[in-house]
C-alpha cells in the first residue's frame, strides 16, 4: 500500500476538497478511498490532519426521504423532552444535568410535575 500525498495548510491542489467541502457542495464520498491529506502545524501539539477526496468522483447526497425526515423529529422531541416532568424544554436537554434546568435546580423554580 503507497503512502499518501500529504499537502501543507492551503496548499492542496486543485480536485481535491474535504468531507465539509464536499457536502457544502452537496457532495459526498460515494465510497472512495482518501487520495491525500493536508497538515497544519500547531504550536506545541501534533499537526491537524484533514483527509482530501477526489471532486470528480464524489457523488450527489442522497435525498432525505420522508420516514428519515420523520424519525428526525422524533429524535429531536427526544432530546428536547425532560425525563422527569416530561415537558418539551424548548431547547435541547443539557447531558450534564439530566433534566431540564427547572428540574435541575428545583430551589430556584418549581418543576410543574
Amino acid at each position: 500500500m503507497a503512502a499518501l500525498p500529504v499537502y501543507p495548510w492551503h496548499l492542496a491542489p486543485d480536485g481535491l476538497a474535504t468531507l465539509r467541502q464536499l457536502r457544502a457542495r452537496g457532495l459526498r464520498p460515494g465510497g472512495q478511498d482518501v487520495a491525500a491529506q493536508i497538515e497544519r502545524p500547531r504550536y506545541r501539539r501534533g499537526p491537524l490532519v484533514a483527509y482530501l477526496y477526489e471532486i470528480d468522483r464524489a457523488k450527489p447526497v442522497r435525498p432525505m426521504t420522508p420516514a428519515k425526515w420523520a424519525a428526525l423529529a422524533k429524535a429531536n422531541t427526544a432530546r428536547r423532552t425532560c425525563p422527569q416532568c416530561q415537558r418539551d424544554a424548548g431547547y435541547v436537554i443539557p447531558a450534564s444535568f439530566g433534566t431540564c434546568v427547572p428540574c435541575a435546580y428545583p430551589d430556584d423554580e418549581q418543576c410543574a410535575a
